[in-house]
């Protein structure tokens, strides 16, 4: 689900039973896994390190008949970078009802940032929301169009209006509607970040300097908020800790298309990926399970220690790394289910149990 769900709704706490195959075979719901092994199953996209998952079942939530989308564009010479740096001192504390992600990207020689919204009511009442809130996007009625929620669930994975709603229930979907068709023409390469202080306006002239770079036109970044319904939900509550605290979160990704040189373009993303290390948290640098990045750290082709996978572990689930370190020594101990980062079983326990 787009990441809008998380602030308005956290979908990972709304999960009320599961169906898993694990690495004996057995199929196991809720109860006969054990409620250690349902938490780690639970957000941030990290079941397939503990088994195959068949089926969720979930808690339905309310949503209104009418929400309201809007997507507009500022320029640099249109004060684009006053408007993202107001956005990240009252993107989090929006009304709960109210979602405004940011694009960073280029728009031919210059730079340009595109808020797109999701806002569970009509216009009506967003409105006044805005100027009270957020008046620096100077948002018009023009500028936002009332819907369903299942058509916003449709717009949102990027597919164009008119096309048929029931394509939302192929297993290949477009995108996850912030890049366009960019993303799904090609390759890509992803990183992430976390952001726990707002970056100071005049360090965005040295993010615009990256993306005049001629590697830099087929990129962006997205600064997704939190608060909402994330920072409500403790850190240890679900595997996936990055709650409270946290202003928003970045997402790096740049493109090429099959014919094309992929290392420029990779290289490319690193230095700004190290251009941005002043600005983002730290010890650890934390990153998002979802945005997989091999950068930060792989397993072994065979035995990795769990000081080892700690480096990418702990980035990804900070202190609830332990517990899934415990949770994947009891369910899998001879690692059965094995990526590149899945998590490792200690060896200490297998070795005990085995002699």
């Amino acid at each position: 689900m787009h990441a809008c769900g998380s602030k308005l709704f956290d979908f990972s706490t709304n999960i009320v039973d599961a169906r898993l195959i694990d690495a004996n075979g057995r199929l196991l719901d809720r109860k006969s896994m054990g409620e250690d092994l349902f938490w780690a199953i639970q957000g941030g996209g990290i079941g397939a390190r503990f088994g195959v998952i068949v089926a969720w079942k979930v808690r339905l939530v309310i949503v209104p008949s009418t929400v309201t989308r809007f997507r507009v564009s500022r320029s640099l010479e249109q004060n684009a970078t006053k408007i993202v740096h107001k956005w990240q001192y009252v993107a989090n504390n929006l009304h709960e009802d109210l979602f405004i992600e940011v694009m960073l990207a280029r728009a031919n020689s210059t730079m340009a940032a595109s808020f797109s919204s999701l806002f569970l009511g009509g216009i009506d009442r967003l409105l006044p929301l805005m100027q009270e809130s957020f008046p620096e996007l100077s948002l018009t009625k023009e500028d936002c169009i009332e819907m369903s929620w299942i058509e916003s669930a449709h717009d949102l994975a990027g597919f164009n209006k008119g096309d048929p709603l029931d394509w939302l229930l192929g297993r290949n979907s477009r995108t996850n509607g912030v890049a366009g068709d960019a993303a799904t023409n090609g390759f890509s390469k992803s990183k992430s970040d976390y952001v726990k202080q707002p970056i100071p306006e005049n360090a965005f002239e040295g993010i615009y300097d990256n993306f005049y770079e001629e590697d830099g036109e087929t990129a962006f970044m997205l600064l997704v908020p939190y608060g909402g319904k994330m920072s409500e939900i403790s850190e240890s509550e679900t595997p996936y800790p990055h709650r409270a605290g946290n202003i928003y979160q970045i997402l790096y990704t740049v493109t090429w298309g099959e014919d094309e040189t992929s290392q420029s373009l990779i290289d490319w993303i690193r230095r700004l990926y190290s251009h941005m290390t002043p600005y983002v948290s730290e010890i650890p640098r934390e990153a998002y399970i979802n945005y997989r990045d091999l950068d930060i750290g792989t397993n072994n082709q065979g035995h990795t220690s769990i000081k080892q996978a700690s480096i990418w572990g702990n980035k990804y689930f900070n202190n609830n790394f332990k517990r899934l370190v415990h949770v994947k020594t009891m369910v899998d101990p001879y690692d059965f289910f094995k990526n590149e980062q899945s998590i490792p079983p200690l060896t200490s326990w297998r070795k005990k149990n085995v002699d």
